[in-house]
């Protein structure tokens, strides 16, 4: 359904859009396996729903599959570099002919979710955020104005549950709408069909909700 599209600096990002050509704008943040096909299946997901999907390549073009490779992958630029790519990809967004409102949505999968929180603190635009097993760095919240939807892991070893709670008493604290949920007996990467902490039930309660949550915030 999407197709490729230039962002700048030898960079790339995935584009998927509704067969009407017209929706709200969503960033989408891939975890740190980079741009892969799960989650170019997630944009052509949100497309069918009613959103226009820029998904920036983060790791230009690598992919992997391992979680050494990953973790190895994940520090081989700064977070600077990084959030240069989602900024290109936000104002990609913005000027999109088929967005249909100035408001945009964001959603970050593990090692994406850092990156939607930066935006989301950065961003006036920013209205939606949704983060999936995934928490960032101490921010000041009060000038941001995005909801705050997250989907967090029973079992996680990556995120820990102190961190999700402090997480949330922040966003709290800065005036921001928030809706956490942890699935239990699930661990990270639940939402991902292809690995094996993959939980079909949780994924598709988490997926319902994720798309309620951005409609109703969104328009």
């Amino acid at each position: 359904m999407g197709d490729w599209i230039e962002l700048g600096d030898e960079a790339r990002a995935y584009r998927a859009a509704p067969a009407t050509g017209q929706g709200t704008g969503l960033l989408l943040l891939h975890a740190w396996w980079g741009l892969n096909e799960t989650v170019r299946s997630f944009a052509d997901a949100f497309a069918d729903a009613g959103f226009v999907v820029i998904a920036p390549d983060l790791y230009r073009g690598v992919v992997v599959d391992t979680i050494e490779a990953a973790e190895k992958q994940s520090e081989a630029q700064s977070a600077v570099v990084r959030m240069r790519l989602v900024t290109a990809a936000l104002d990609r967004l913005r000027s999109e002919p088929g967005v249909t409102a100035p408001s945009l949505g964001v959603v970050g999968f593990s090692m994406g979710a850092f990156y939607a929180l930066e935006a989301t603190a950065d961003d006036e635009s920013i209205v939606a955020t949704v983060l999936v097993y995934g928490t960032g760095r101490e921010r000041d919240w009060s000038t941001s104005r995005a909801s705050v939807q997250g989907h967090f892991a029973g079992d996680d070893p990556y995120e820990a549950a102190e961190d999700v709670s402090a997480l949330e008493t922040a966003l709290r604290a800065g005036g921001r709408r928030v809706e956490f949920h942890t699935f239990p007996g699930t661990g990270h990467w639940f939402m991902e069909p292809d690995r094996d902490a993959f939980d079909e039930v949780a994924a598709a309660l988490a997926w319902g909700r994720i798309v309620a949550f951005l409609r109703a915030e969104l328009h």
